[in-house]
């Protein structure tokens, strides 16, 4: 029997909130346990919007992390379709779209992150998308067969992860893609230069088009449908449909309209917690996309948008939530699938914080672990079709050890053996 005289709050509906709920049940927490989600389906899973599911081979059935009758099974009251329009801090309550009042003990904030939109004229033309929602994969799902089926062109403005995604699952579909990028290589901010031209090369042999040292400056269309796309090199490229794939924006205006300390822009924005995921406001806390942790590992602030992000920290906040001692370090991490390319990253080593980048294996046959470091120190690692070696990796991550780089990059020298 749910104990009604304490009651946790979880504003979101995605994977970092659906899992923080199951914790708290899998932790013994007996009180209420409201989940609160603006979208109309059930928690999902987001890698399959722009991997499995997007490209046809995984059933829409497969995103959700659990069946529907779970959450009634493990007394977890899940509204969803409406969204949370307020936060009152001093009444400990939170108000939805609809007026109704939901009073809280404990509060967590899994509100996610919303895609960028392009600041240029056009964007409101049918044929303009964004991929954060299952709904836009829904939709993104038809568009990309139609255009396989019709030898239509997508133009995708960005090429990060989720360009590259959608860019391997509509040539799935026999579509013509261009990417329009401001810059050099795609994954510039993440890989670099060094192995962004190995992403560049596995496109073009599959056909897609890029635009590099370029940014999209206009939509045209007529009737309100895409005709084609004007970028600030003065060319037109021919277009059906447009993505916007220029990255996302934390969703932080509840937290902010309540007054919660955020973390600064140049730190990635969100909203400021602690190691263990407690927000400035002792009652509340903070998980997934939307949070800016003070990592304990790295020695930074640092907000992470992937899916293993999501998945573990809605657990730590929970535990959190229930008292327990949180420390909230796990080496970041997040995977990828274009084509017949795999790949997994873990760590962090954002541009200028690294001097040198490591490869082990053969790059020109997409078989590789690259490395980046610092004074001889693994900062991240990339293993690209070669598995079961992301433990090891961020074992080396994890130690702060300084290291060969020559047995770093010797296949011969087993990796275990240089933790």
């Amino acid at each position: 029997m749910v104990d009604a005289h304490r009651t946790f709050v979880i504003v979101g509906g995605g994977l970092a909130g659906a899992k923080a709920a199951e914790t708290l049940r899998t932790e013994g927490f007996s009180g209420r346990v409201i989940l609160l989600g603006d979208e109309r389906d059930h928690p999902y899973e987001r890698p399959p919007l722009s991997k499995g599911y997007l490209s046809g081979k995984e059933a829409r059935d497969s995103v959700f992390v659990h069946e529907p009758a779970w959450y009634a099974g493990a007394e977890i009251e899940l509204h969803l379709g409406q969204p949370v329009t307020s936060l009152d801090r001093k009444a400990h309550a939170v108000q939805l779209g609809d007026g109704t009042v939901v009073h809280y003990d404990k509060l967590l904030l899994a509100t996610g992150a919303e895609p960028r939109r392009l600041p240029v004229p056009g964007t409101d033309l049918a044929g303009v998308h964004h991929l954060r929602r299952l709904a836009h994969a829904d939709r993104l799902r038809n568009v990309l067969a139609a255009l396989g089926r019709d030898n239509g062109h997508l133009v995708i403005a960005g090429a990060g992860w989720i360009g590259l995604e959608v860019a391997a699952a509509a040539r799935g579909y026999g579509a013509e893609v261009t990417v329009v990028e401001p810059e050099p290589t795609p994954l510039h901010q993440v890989v670099g230069p060094e192995l962004g031209q190995i992403f560049t090369d596995l496109h073009r042999d599959h056909g897609v088009r890029f635009h590099f040292g370029v940014r999209l400056t206009e939509i045209i269309g007529q009737d309100g449908l895409v005709l084609a796309v004007r970028t600030d090199d003065g060319e037109e490229h021919p277009a059906h449909d447009v993505l916007a794939a220029i990255g996302a924006a934390p969703r932080t205006a509840l937290a902010e309209t309540a007054g919660l300390a955020m973390a600064p822009r140049a730190d990635g924005g969100g909203i400021a917690v602690d190691a263990s995921l407690r927000t400035s406001d002792p009652h509340i806390y903070a998980a997934g996309d939307v949070a800016n942790v003070a990592h304990p590992l790295l020695g930074t602030r640092l907000r992470v948008e992937h899916w293993a992000n999501a998945l573990n920290s809605g657990p730590a906040a929970a535990r959190a939530m229930l008292g327990q001692e949180v420390a909230y370090d796990r080496v970041p991490y997040f995977f990828s699938d274009q084509y017949d390319l795999g790949l997994e990253y873990s760590g962090w080593a954002p541009p200028g914080s690294y001097d040198q980048v490591v490869i082990r294996g053969d790059a020109g046959k997409r078989e590789f672990i690259a490395f980046w470091l610092k004074d001889h120190r693994v900062l991240a690692g990339m293993n690209v079709n070669v598995w079961d070696v992301t433990e090891t990796v961020q074992g080396l991550i994890r130690s702060g050890r300084q290291l060969d780089p020559d047995a770093l990059a010797d296949p011969s020298v087993p990796l275990e053996s240089l933790g």
